[in-house]
């Protein structure tokens, strides 16, 4: 794949467009570039406004966006023993974005938000493992 043409060729071929120096085929032919190339960022420059290239971002794009961490942060300082499923129906309810509950917990983890434990719940009722350091070396070989 080839290097992107620099900014200032694409302002110079746009400027010279809109003085009205040429057509588009005539300019792509002064300026040395592709026709298609002169189509493009013609239209790139429409529909954004911009004449210079975006940058480039790779990945994923996150579904909840600038706003909607922002609510998730003034949730949590409002009420910080929010579950999973609670900050999920928030986001359906409230901004209209779908996640999962893994979602959820990996844009909390991102944010540096933790699910805490409240203070006031009543302990778990399911008793905590205990583990024998010395294992019954008789049972292994019976078979």
């Amino acid at each position: 794949m080839g290097k992107p043409l620099a900014d200032d060729l694409r302002r110079k071929l746009l400027f010279a467009y809109d003085q009205g120096d040429g057509s588009l085929p005539e300019l792509a032919v002064r300026f040395l570039v592709s026709l298609g190339w002169a189509k493009k960022i013609s239209a790139a420059r429409k529909r954004t406004g911009q004449a210079e290239r975006l940058p480039h971002k790779p990945g994923r794009k996150p579904r909840a966006g600038v706003d909607q961490q922002q609510k998730i942060r003034d949730w949590f300082q409002q009420q910080p023993d929010l579950t999973l499923a609670e900050v999920q129906q928030k986001l359906l309810l409230e901004a209209a974005v779908t996640l999962s509950q893994t979602q959820i917990g990996k844009l909390l983890q991102k944010l540096g938000l933790r699910l805490k434990k409240s203070r006031s719940m009543p302990p778990s009722g399911t008793p905590k493992p205990i583990y024998k350091s010395a294992k019954n070396s008789s049972k292994r070989f019976e078979r």
